[in-house]
Parts: structure tokens; sequence; C-alpha cells
């Protein structure tokens, strides 16, 4: 039999944390998928009370494909939704959606909201806030153990 000892720290006791940053962005993509879902909830939402028909194509982030698309809809039900009360699903993407469709008729403020959320996720604060909030403990190489 063999023993192997390995060293493991938190986060704020880590003698690299960029080497944890650089391996969490490498292993750990679904990171903001909780986002991408809250938005999809809230364009469903919003197609439930507008009517007409909703078509997408979006990511966590940008993708010369992405589109968000409604035609069709009752824009006196749009214009009565109050923005700041996230009249959807009770979320942040609610009030990007409905602002945007109400001030330049389409849902691209939104998307573009998803992708700004991405990058915080997986900027070194995010991260940091993420390894600290799951009490997640990093070996030398900065893995997740």
């Amino acid at each position: 039999m063999r023993t192997i000892e390995t060293k493991v720290w938190y986060i704020d006791e880590h003698p690299n944390k960029n080497a944890v940053y650089e391996w969490m962005r490498d292993n750990m993509y679904y990171l903001n998928d909780h986002s991408l879902e809250e938005v999809t909830d809230s364009l469903n939402a919003l197609q439930k009370i507008i009517g007409g028909e909703l078509d997408y194509s979006i990511g966590v982030e940008p993708c010369r494909g992405e589109y968000i698309s409604f035609t069709d809809y009752d824009v006196d039900k749009l214009n009565e939704l109050e923005a700041d009360f996230l009249p959807l699903t009770g979320v942040w993407c609610d009030y990007e959606l409905v602002k945007g469709m109400q001030e330049d008729g389409d849902a691209y403020r939104v998307l573009v909201a998803l992708h700004k959320d991405t990058e915080y996720v997986y900027s070194d604060e995010g991260l940091h806030g993420i390894c600290t909030a799951g009490d997640y403990e990093f070996n030398e190489k900065g893995e997740l153990v």
C-alpha cells in the first residue's frame, strides 16, 4: 500500500490564486447556466403575457448566430408592464427584457446583460466569490479537489 498526501487550500489561502482561476475557466464551463435559464424563463413568460410568436437562439457568451425574435405581439399589453417590479419571473432579466422591448422594440438589451453577467462570473472577482460561497478546496496546481 502507498499513501499520497495532498495539500489543499481554500481560495483565500491558496499560494497561486491565478492557477485556480485559470483551472476554473478551463474546466467549469457551466458556471452561468443559471442565468441563461433565467433569461429563457423570462422570454417565455413575456410571450405568454403579450402573445405572438417567440423564437430565439441564445448562449451565455456572444455568438454570431444569436437572436431573439418577438412577432405579432400585443404592444398594449407590453406597455402595461412595469419593468421595475420584475413582472415576469421576479429576477434581474425581467427588467432588461421589458425595458428593451418597450424602448427599442427588441430584446437585444437582455442579451447584452446576459453576456456582461457571464463576463463577471468568469472574472477573478466572480470566481473568487464562487470559491468562497462553495467552500471549494484546491490542490497546489489550482485544481478543485
